[in-house]
């Protein structure tokens, strides 16, 4: 799809306040095989873990991920067959599959550019790098300054996944710590499919409408999943499980066929559990307490 198709339909979606709560099984009936998805959070932080396990569950086909920075999620998508493409500035986690085509400031400003409804924008990242080459991007004299500046390309993704702190049932959606560029990933995408650690009055969002990172009428579906981000974190609420993702990594360097471990390891925490309940219990009690003990902030 080309940049205007995709701009006008973010501009015909349905804008409404209107109640959008739903299962997690339900929002991801969404994504159709072949979609464009940009996942909201950073390497660990705020990672819609619960989005992506129930993505590779329903075994979607051919996906292209944009993410900032990749991690562990990136093994589980590529072996499932859920990822055709990964679009990052880094893909490392348990595995590094190769090297990317984007610098971290020339991805976020790809986003932002979508958000901002522009098919491009000016940078002077990668610029007289092999990156600048290897992805194809133009130069452009700025009129201004006569300086030389790169153009990247705009993303406008078929759909963001993204995970909130607080949520009210429209999809107005607080995020506490570091944003990362959830909001302009957001602003990009013809759907966004929302889950949030807890389910609020749009009172308690009107309390605080600066803290309101993502609106309600970029939002199409919201899920409320406690520990939706598990085994990363989710800032101020709970740490990543490093003990569970350390022997995970371990496992995977001496494992002689490592397809064949992911492939297990998918089956033991994707396809097997009933539910998203069922998947955190695979991990203990004692494992969800202790992260929650350690990265707890009071003053969420």
């Amino acid at each position: 799809m080309n940049y205007r198709e995709a701009r006008q339909q973010v501009v015909d979606k349905n804008k409404g306040a209107r109640d959008k709560r739903t299962t997690l099984t339900e929002a991801v009936a969404m994504i159709r095989d072949g979609d464009e998805i940009a996942v909201g959070g950073l390497l660990y932080t705020r990672t819609p873990m619960g989005i992506i396990w129930e993505i590779i569950r329903q075994r979607k086909k051919d996906l292209t991920f944009y993410k900032t920075l990749l991690s562990f999620e990136g093994d589980w998508l590529f072996v499932s067959g859920a990822m055709r493409k990964a679009v990052t500035s880094w893909f490392s986690g348990g595995v590094t599959w190769g090297v990317s085509k984007w610098s971290l400031l020339g991805l976020s400003l790809r986003f932002r550019a979508g958000a901002m409804g522009i098919p491009c924008i000016p940078t002077k990242s990668m610029l007289g790098s092999d990156l600048e080459t290897s992805a194809g991007l133009k130069r452009f004299q700025c009129p201004y300054s006569g300086e030389e500046l790169l153009l990247v390309p705009a993303v406008n993704p078929d759909v963001a996944i993204i995970h909130a702190h607080a949520a009210d049932m429209y999809g107005n959606a607080q995020i506490f710590g570091p944003p990362c560029m959830d909001g302009e990933i957001a602003r990009a995408a013809n759907k966004v499919i929302l889950t949030t650690e807890q389910l609020v009055d749009n009172e308690h969002i009107r309390d605080n409408p600066n803290t309101t990172t993502i609106p309600f009428f970029c939002v199409d579906a919201v899920i409320e999943l406690p520990f939706g981000c598990y085994p990363h974190e989710c800032y101020g609420v709970y740490e990543p499980a490093y003990a569970h993702l350390g022997d995970y990594g371990e496992g995977l360097l001496k494992a002689e066929d490592k397809t064949a471990f992911v492939r297990d390891y998918l089956e033991n925490y994707f396809y097997k559990p009933a539910d998203f309940e069922d998947y955190l219990s695979l991990f203990g009690v004692k494992s969800l307490l202790e992260t929650t003990r350690k990265g707890r902030i009071w003053r969420l």
